[in-house]
């Protein structure tokens, strides 16, 4: 394929927004270009091999794709759900946490009632509080439309939803401090500040899961394929290896945009996929009120990661078919990102890739951790990609030495025979992220939700640019869900949402637009 001149929608940057926003909009019979700076398209669902074994970078396991559950009906909106190879967790523990000085592992189980009665099965004093927990994040969920695939009203006029603060209400329903840090227990999956983040963030990234838990065979890679696939068949179009380095703005409006090869790209609409503060810089902050461009960089970024990527020896480790949210003690379960360098990792998640025709021992693991991003300054001005390698030098490489080998002894507590299973082991820092992703400071999940100043890090997938939208895990929640709605609600608000809705409930044969 070769470029056109000229586009009816340009799209910056080939994450999943930017894929999902590219297929609407392709569906709606615009001419539709996505430009990807790396030479493998997906964001957070790319993956890589080492040792013939693939990894997952950032999708360890997806909730809410059993029939008639709301990413489900998002992807058969996409017409990817038939394309996507599953395998279900476990049903009574996709998710189990463990802590240091205590054997027992708690599990999260899959469908309100089995985690309920899992829960209530490890603490038989507690059923009272477990039951409110539920009510609370079901009813919370529901005070989000799009999460429902509804139209309804702008939520953001209720307040009182973005006001609660997590720790607060887990806190508020028992006194068993062991079952407060098992129902928080999976905030790795969303960065929880007990001081900051608010309930509905809690809400929104467990309800899906405990829904239904899937992980993707051969990797989420598959996703991005599957994307792909059907932008092509509405006559978009994907071109890799074409960063964009620059916006061309005239009189107020984005013209076209210029790739580092010299490429020049132009369109009528322009969606940025590449975090907010990042495409800001892109623009040009002349471009934009000194007040707007000052609010977005004054919204902090969530916490930075560490991965492991354990390659295993054939036949030595058990496929584990749930993830391990392990902890030093109940105390670390809303403050294991304020770390000391004696006390790293005090707080880690353990998932397992599922192969093809596997048999019953794994061939991967990665586990994962919080590190701050202030530890990569020796190397901040360093940048290496697949299609841009750049050595980062010794001491980097003696530095994630250092770090796995720290993480390994970790992990043995856990798991005492690992390190006899390995056959190779790789990682990723915060500067990975940054590079490959294109997240400001390696940031694992967009920005900081705060509740005690719920509007502060909202941003409105309209930009002060009348033809420029942002899409992605900054606008409104993270993850394959939340994501996957940041791109709906960047096209409704270029379509319409009722119109966009609707178009999505029918091709799920929901008659129902409005509540």
């Amino acid at each position: 394929m070769k470029l056109k001149e000229k586009y009816d929608v340009v799209i910056i940057g080939s994450g999943l927004g930017g894929l999902v926003s590219g297929i609407i909009m392709a569906k709606e019979g615009k001419s539709v270009c996505v430009l990807e700076k790396n030479q493998q398209y997906g964001g957070n669902l790319q993956t890589f091999s080492r040792n013939k074994t693939i990894f997952d970078t950032g999708v360890h396991y997806i909730g809410g794709l059993s029939e008639g559950q709301n990413l489900y009906q998002y992807f058969k909106y996409l017409d990817i759900i038939d394309e996507i190879e599953l395998k279900k967790l476990d049903e009574d523990g996709f998710d189990i946490i463990t802590f240091d000085d205590d054997a027992t592992e708690y599990k999260h189980a899959q469908g309100y009632e089995n985690f309920i009665q899992e829960l209530v099965s490890q603490f038989p004093e507690e059923e009272k509080a477990i039951r409110a927990y539920c009510d609370k994040v079901q009813e919370t969920c529901d005070k989000f439309p799009l999460y429902n695939l509804k139209v309804g009203k702008n939520y953001y006029q209720d307040t009182a939803v973005f006001e609660l603060p997590a720790k607060q209400f887990i806190d508020s329903l028992t006194n068993n401090e062991r079952l407060k840090a098992v129902l928080a227990g999976n905030n790795l999956l969303y960065a929880g500040d007990a001081d900051r983040t608010p309930f509905y963030v809690h809400a929104l990234s467990v309800n899906s899961y405990i829904e239904s838990s899937y992980r993707c065979v051969n990797g989420g890679s598959q996703i991005t394929k599957a994307l792909l696939k059907k932008l092509k068949e509405a006559g978009g179009e994907a071109y890799k290896r074409q960063e964009v380095v620059d916006f061309n703005v005239e009189n107020g409006t984005v013209t076209s945009v210029t790739t580092s090869n010299g490429n020049v790209v132009r369109g009528d609409t322009f969606i940025s996929n590449v975090d907010p503060k990042v495409t800001l810089k892109m623009v040009g902050k002349e471009n934009f009120r000194k007040s707007y461009v000052s609010r977005i960089e004054d919204i902090e970024s969530t916490m930075a990661a560490f991965s492991l990527y354990i390659v295993l020896k054939p036949g030595t480790f058990k496929y584990l078919n749930h993830n391990y949210y392990h902890f030093k003690s109940t105390e670390d379960v809303w403050s294991a990102f304020e770390y000391t360098q004696e006390e790293w990792p005090k707080a880690y998640m353990v998932s397992m890739g599922v192969k093809k025709n596997g048999d019953a021992y794994g061939d991967n693991l990665a586990a994962m951790t919080y590190m701050n991003f202030d530890e990569m300054k020796p190397w901040e001005g360093t940048f290496n990609t697949a299609a841009n390698k750049n050595e980062r030098g010794q001491t980097y490489e003696e530095f994630k030495r250092a770090k796995e080998e720290k993480f390994i002894t970790e992990l043995e507590k856990k798991f005492p025979n690992i390190r006899e299973c390995i056959e190779a082991v790789y990682s990723s820092t915060p500067l990975s992220y940054r590079d490959y992703i294109g997240s400001n400071r390696g940031s694992m999940y967009g920005y900081v939700k705060d509740a005690s100043n719920a509007l502060k890090s909202f941003v409105s997938a309209r930009t002060k640019i009348k033809n420029l939208f942002f899409t992605g895990q900054s606008l409104n929640m993270h993850g394959i869900l939340g994501v996957t709605i940041s791109g709906v609600v960047t096209c409704s608000t270029i379509l319409g949402r009722e119109y966009l809705v609707s178009k999505i409930q029918g091709a799920n044969n929901i008659e129902e637009v409005k509540r």
